[in-house]
């Protein structure tokens, strides 16, 4: 396809992404968001079209005004938004009240909690100021993506020499992938998988970077304390920081990283161990005694609801699946960003289609992990004598022969 067609091409086919969406749809807010949508991204696909180069800025802004600014400011007004941000914001006034954000006796599928303490602080807002806009929870959520996926642009600059960190990731690309419908959707009727996204890719940006591990830590503990769903990150991107900057640094991320999630969630789940069981471990797995929202037909769900002792299947696929990443960590670590987001976005796709409830959307994770960092696909991890010396006769560590930055990113493109 030639190059002027491209992004025109691009705004098309969401265009018709979110028509056929607002006119399948029997949720309120999908279709809300289909409508507006579909016009943003045709009006964008038009002045792309028109547009003397291959990329229009007006044309993106117009996506994003249509698929997030519209779509959002309507349904603000008609009250509606996904159900998780009522669990959240229910959530923020349980641990303000009780000290726990789990209902000691859900009965309905809304009274279920399935996310780790840390995710009640965004409904902190709607606490303290009511219904009020600055109250809703998907400013929120959005607002925290939004940031950590800036951080992560600035870090992953930063972490590739002084000549990439005076140029910023390239505009088009950012506005193209925010725009995209996998993004937008969320971003506008509340989806609390964007912020736990957003601290993966910035964890991984800083792990990338090398240094003492400290701040990959805190980004991956900050992930961890939200969402089981990032728990994934931890040996992935230790793996990252021990290429980068050595073993001690590692330990150190991973210390930094198990310290914040414990701090978070620990205290709070011994406020009421069982109700924290029951909300985070087993209504997630469905086992809870109440059918899971989570129904999308991937391979886990389906195994568990039509195949007798299926659930046991599983569940051990996923924990094959686990040990299996687990040794090509060990086997065969990756050496760049690009290729940790690789990794990563593998093991978290077959545990999105492994677990026995489980949603189309949750594949969002690899989606925007593979797409994120492969903007760049130059982005090498910072180059250390834990990866560029290599062993002498006698043992020690000497000179690369390439070790200047053309030898770097070659040897570092063939690991990715």
């Amino acid at each position: 396809m030639r190059r002027d067609r491209v992004h025109w091409v691009y705004w098309s086919v969401c265009a018709g992404f979110a028509l056929m969406l607002a006119v399948v749809t029997t949720i309120q807010e999908h279709r809300v968001w289909g409508g507006c949508a579909a016009v943003g991204y045709g009006a964008a696909a038009l002045l792309t079209r028109r547009a003397p180069r291959s990329w229009s800025r007006t044309g993106a802004i117009a996506a994003l005004v249509g698929a997030v600014g519209v779509p959002l400011a309507v349904l603000m007004v008609l009250g509606a938004a996904q159900p998780e941000v009522g669990v959240v914001e229910h959530s923020a006034g349980l641990l303000l009240g009780s000290g726990s954000p789990y209902a000691a006796h859900p009965l309905r599928v809304d009274d279920f909690n399935p996310y780790l303490p840390g995710m009640a602080i965004f409904g902190l807002p709607h606490v303290l100021l009511g219904g009020t806009p600055l109250g809703d929870a998907r400013f929120w959520l959005a607002g925290a993506f939004l940031v950590t996926m800036a951080l992560a642009v600035r870090h992953g600059a930063a972490g590739r020499g002084p000549v990439a960190a005076g140029r910023t990731r390239r505009p088009n690309t950012v506005l193209l992938l925010v725009g995209f419908p996998a993004v937008a959707l969320p971003l506008t009727v509340g989806g609390v998988d964007l912020p736990v996204i957003g601290l993966m890719c910035l964890a991984l940006a800083l792990a990338g970077r090398g240094g003492s591990g400290t701040a990959a830590g805190l980004a991956m503990g900050a992930a961890a304390a939200l969402k089981w769903t990032a728990w994934p990150l931890l040996p992935v991107g230790l793996a990252l920081v021990a290429v980068t900057a050595g073993r001690r640094a590692a330990a150190r991320a991973g210390l930094v990283a198990l310290g914040v999630a414990g701090l978070v969630v620990v205290p709070v789940a011994l406020v009421n161990p069982r109700a924290f069981t029951e909300h985070v471990v087993l209504f997630p797995l469905g086992a809870a005694g109440v059918t899971s929202p989570a129904t999308s037909p991937l391979p886990g769900y389906l195994l568990a609801t039509y195949v007798p002792g299926g659930r046991a299947v599983a569940v051990a696929a996923l924990v094959t699946t686990a040990v299996a990443m687990a040794v090509s960590l060990v086997v065969r670590p990756p050496r760049t960003v690009v290729a940790t987001a690789d990794r990563l976005a593998l093991g978290l796709g077959l545990a999105m289609c492994l677990m026995p409830a489980t949603r189309f959307g949750y594949l969002v994770y690899p989606l925007l992990l593979t797409a994120w960092f492969r903007q760049d696909r130059t982005t090498p991890v910072t180059g250390s004598a834990h990866t560029t010396a290599p062993r002498r006769a006698d043992g020690g560590a000497g000179p690369h022969p390439g070790a200047g930055a053309h030898g770097r990113r070659t040897s570092e493109s063939r690991a990715a």
